[in-house]
């Protein structure tokens, strides 16, 4: 039996999830316009705790995500999941935002395009296919309505990204998903749990979040 504890913080979605051997036991969630991760990630993780009555002595290992997205909200994640690997002497796993945010449809042929907001005329982007096997790198894109002109195939987006571009990717082909807009540590559980008896780990001490741009002071 595994227990795992999921943190996903790399966008406006502060989400938290308990899963036991991949399957979620309770997940708690909250989307506001300001960031609320400092002042929510602690107080779901043990909201969670209390209700399922699992100790975090009990986990086996912390899941994060590890990016592309918010530089605030996963510096926020990663460090909370390095703190409890840190004290339980349990593995951290990482697993990939895109992955996640794409894994919230279900697709029987074409390919899923997440599409996470990087600001401007920018989204961080990846493409899989319909069994979630990445096909394209992780990038920082720029989106106009000539993009994606050589996929035949019918692309599936997904995310705040792909909202805000609906309105320049007009052909047939682009299929929006208008509820989907985050990732969450729901489709966490099962990722997870496939890396945990993998063995696909990352060293605590090391890992630093995938920000893919540099941090930009707002002002």
């Amino acid at each position: 039996m595994a227990l795992i504890l999921n943190i996903e913080t790399a966008t406006r979605n502060c989400s938290v999830s308990l899963a036991k051997d991949g399957k979620t036991l309770l997940c708690k969630e909250i989307a506001e316009q300001n960031f609320s991760h400092a002042e929510k990630l602690h107080v779901f993780i043990e909201e969670i705790c209390n209700e399922t009555g699992v100790a975090l002595k009990d986990l086996n290992a912390v899941a994060v995500s590890q990016g592309p997205g918010s530089y605030t909200g996963l510096r926020i994640g990663v460090s909370a999941a390095k703190g409890f690997c840190y004290a339980l002497s349990i593995p951290l796993i990482a697993v990939d935002t895109l992955l996640l945010l794409a894994n919230k449809i279900q697709i029987n042929e074409g390919i899923v395009i997440p599409m996470i907001d990087a600001r401007r005329m920018e989204a961080y982007t990846a493409i899989y296919d319909f069994n979630y096997v990445k096909i394209r790198e992780t990038k920082a894109e720029v989106i106009d309505a000539h993009s994606y002109q050589d996929v035949a195939e019918q692309i599936h987006l997904v995310g705040d990204g792909a909202m805000k571009f609906q309105s320049l990717l007009t052909d047939s082909k682009f299929h929006f998903y208008p509820d989907i807009e985050f990732p969450s540590a729901h489709e966490m559980s099962a990722v997870s749990y496939e890396n945990y008896v993998k063995g696909d780990v990352v060293d605590v001490a090391y890992f630093e979040p995938f920000y893919l741009k540099d941090f930009v002071l707002n002002r």
